[in-house]
């Protein structure tokens, strides 16, 4: 690339690579602690629930208005705000004694999480079309992984020190990161993309009437990722307890096999794209997810339960990361700011939605609308390929 040398856009890589884990380490930091700061606050469930609408209330509206400020300022500087502002915000909740403050903090919590999703993403497309390499898949790998050495780190730690000190420790380390890194991304400016690539048109930094349906098809097959994400999270150890009697401790396995399934399948993602391409990996990922979800809600035996969810989980992993990749490729900052919300409201809708079919039919019953929606993710990556020319 002109003006940017192969060692520039090594480094940048890896400093995105490391953003996009602390991300996720910083995140699964703070949710290991939500039970021993729902007690600080004196936090009913349902009060609690309200506070963590923060979260997601400050991430939905922040991913809106990033696109403008990654336009505005650029991707790389957004990043490193708002990975200060998530590092600083990350220590307030444990200072608060009340649901409302709580969800307060949380707000500005969420602003930054949602923020600094869309400016590295975008920051992520620039430097895969720079180095012609569909490598978006191990940005994502990177998330996962910080996020179970967050989880991890945080239940290590969770009886030795208060969820004060743990929190204030991941600013400091957070901290620490960012002032190493950002310098990195500060100093490099974003590589142009190559003047054959969708993105080098003016038109692709905003969608407009031509590009706007696909970016929100795109955003649609993101949505029906992280339904499914979200659903496993939180439903799968229910289902295997409730519905398969077993232990607890093997209930919490279920959803560790999915998420290390995940992280594998991202971590493989992109000797996979480039072997396949993105719509054959979108449709094969969303048929895998759909039949692995099969298995892993409907089966009576716990081994083929869990080898569902691995199935779904390697189905699912690339899914995102492309749909997120190919948005940004259509309409720049903006085409991942409503990809990523479509997305995150995707992860917002599965548990409740779960919740009431389960009300109404059985638990069983509702999980197999993961697999519908990844068959549907499928679906439309097929019809949608003329059209995107991929």
């Amino acid at each position: 690339m002109p003006g940017h040398s192969t060692t520039d856009l090594s480094r940048l890589r890896t400093a995105l690579t490391v953003f996009f884990a602390l991300d996720g380490f910083i995140f699964a930091g703070w949710v290991v602690r939500i039970p021993a700061i729902k007690e600080q606050t004196n936090a009913s469930a349902t009060t609690l629930g309200l506070a963590l609408l923060g979260v997601s209330t400050g991430a939905v509206v922040t991913m809106i208005l990033t696109g403008r400020l990654c336009r505005r300022y650029g991707n790389h500087q957004v990043t490193v705000a708002c990975a200060v502002l998530l590092c600083l915000s990350v220590a307030l909740p444990p200072l608060t004694h009340s649901a409302l403050a709580l969800g307060a903090v949380l707000l500005v919590f969420g602003s930054a999480y949602g923020g600094i999703n869309v400016a590295f993403n975008s920051a992520a497309v620039d430097l895969v079309h720079a180095l012609r390499r569909p490598i978006m898949p191990s940005f994502h790998a990177a998330f996962s992984l910080g996020g179970m050495a967050g989880a991890g780190l945080g239940a290590l730690v969770a009886g030795a020190l208060s969820p004060t000190q743990h929190l204030l420790g991941l600013t400091a380390l957070g901290l620490l990161v960012t002032a190493f890194t950002g310098r990195v991304l500060l100093r490099i400016p974003p590589p142009a993309p190559p003047r054959d690539t969708p993105q080098a048109s003016p038109r692709a930094h905003r969608p407009d009437a031509g590009t706007r349906p696909l970016v929100l098809t795109f955003g649609l097959i993101a949505l029906c990722t992280a339904y499914g994400e979200g659903a496993l999270a939180d439903w799968s150890a229910l289902h295997l307890k409730q519905d398969l009697d077993v232990t607890a401790g093997t209930a919490a396995a279920g959803y560790s096999c999915f998420a290390l399934a995940m992280t594998i399948g991202r971590l493989t993602g992109t000797r996979l794209l480039e072997r396949l391409g993105q719509t054959r990996t979108l449709v094969a990922g969303g048929t895998t997810a759909a039949i692995g979800m099969l298995l892993g809600a409907l089966a009576p035996a716990l081994w083929i339960v869990l080898l569902g969810f691995v199935i779904t989980g390697l189905g699912l992993a690339n899914l995102f990361p492309v749909a997120i990749e190919r948005a940004g490729t259509l309409a720049g900052p903006d085409g991942v700011a409503i990809a990523s919300t479509l997305g995150y409201g995707g992860m917002l809708l599965g548990p409740p939605a779960i919740g009431f079919m389960a009300d109404w039919f059985s638990l069983p019953l509702a999980l197999t609308s993961v697999a519908a929606l990844a068959a549907t993710a499928a679906v439309i990556a097929l019809l949608t390929h003329r059209a995107t020319q991929r």
